[in-house]
């Protein structure tokens, strides 16, 4: 059975970093490319950021464009999405995904999802 379980939510002030993670299970890890969305209250599922699986695709929303980071470690089936310089606006469920092969940006086409975790960041 595949599962998707993130951790690390809760709530941090602007400016703060927060790591969330992502722990798979059952499925070949290291062939599915990865990424996290996000939903903030009253506002639809969106792509955050995401990479295939060789790592050389990256994806990233423009407006987390050098705070955030996703990393993975395919010998402990995790993902990772490092987030700098936290702002309000980046307050939502975020959403641990992945897709065979492609970094996973089209709702569609993603093939399992996490149960999410919250992030909340007060001004």
């Amino acid at each position: 059975q595949v599962q998707l379980v993130e951790s690390g939510g809760g709530l941090v002030q602007a400016g703060d970093s927060r790591r969330l993670s992502c722990e798979v299970f059952g499925l070949p890890f290291s062939n599915y490319g990865v990424g996290w969305f996000r939903q903030a209250p009253g506002s639809e599922r969106e792509p955050v950021i995401a990479n295939d699986w060789t790592e050389t695709r990256p994806y990233y929303k423009d407006s987390v464009k050098g705070r955030f980071t996703i990393s993975r470690d395919n010998a402990k089936n995790m993902v990772y999405l490092q987030m700098n310089s936290l702002k309000p606006e980046d307050t939502a469920v975020y959403y641990c995904v992945v897709q065979l092969f492609s970094p996973p940006t089209i709702p569609d086409r993603v093939y399992y999802w996490g149960n999410g975790t919250l992030v909340t960041v007060s001004s």
